[in-house]
């Protein structure tokens, strides 16, 4: 094997790759709060009352968990741009993670909100608790400490997911990076600093969520119970 391995040129390009980091957490932060939201409202949504609630959330559930993401962003950057409807590309691309993740999020919560006994309804009924108390006591935060690792995991999934808009523009790490390559033909040695960068950035999210968890999950915290 003769190929002379050199990351100097790699390397020397670093306040490029850490803006790239940065646009990546970025995106990865708001994605994951914006669609915990719309996931757990879609999980509500799918256990109401109402048939037409249902349905609705439903068509949005399977059609986003159905399709590709970078087909879902494509449609929102360029498709709609070909009807008039513009956006800078960073909103396209939060938008686009938002949807996609909302939908993942939308099924993990209902399987927790579906794991909930009922007796614990009946029980906060019989307490005189509002319907706010017994929805954030009883049903959405059992709920999510349920599922929590599943959620975790969908959420660093999602970060890794960010690469692909890059596609449509964005200059996130993977952006960032195909630039680099372009300018350099290190083509070995600046996909091996962007594994390790992205191996660094998976290990920093769970670690994040696991405090959070500690914060939140009080409960699990006293009784030892691993999140």
């Amino acid at each position: 094997m003769k190929y002379q391995f050199d990351f100097s040129s790699v390397l020397a390009q670093w306040p490029l790759l850490l803006e790239g980091a940065w646009v990546t957490i970025q995106l990865s932060f708001l994605a994951t709060v914006a669609g915990f939201v719309l996931g757990a409202l879609c999980a509500l949504g799918r256990g109401s009352r109402h048939g037409w609630l249902r349905r609705l959330v439903g068509v949005y559930v399977e059609g986003i968990r159905n399709t590709p993401l970078l087909i879902q962003a494509y449609f929102l950057i360029f498709g709609l741009s070909s009807v008039g409807v513009t956006m800078p590309i960073l909103a396209g691309a939060v938008l686009a993670l938002v949807i996609n993740i909302g939908a993942y999020t939308c099924e993990i919560i209902r399987a927790g909100i579906e794991s909930i006994h009922k007796g614990q309804l009946e029980a906060a009924d019989c307490l005189g608790m509002s319907k706010l108390q017994v929805f954030w006591h009883v049903i959405l935060r059992p709920a999510v400490e349920r599922v929590y690792p599943s959620l975790t995991s969908q959420f660093v999934l999602l970060m890794l997911a960010s690469s692909i808009m890059s596609s449509i523009g964005a200059e996130e790490l993977f952006g960032i990076a195909n630039r680099i390559q372009s300018d350099t033909f290190r083509n070995f040695e600046i996909f091996l600093v962007l594994w390790a960068i992205y191996l660094a950035l998976s290990y920093m999210m769970r670690l994040g969520f696991w405090l959070l968890g500690q914060i939140v999950f009080t409960r699990r915290r006293k009784l030892g119970t691993p999140l």
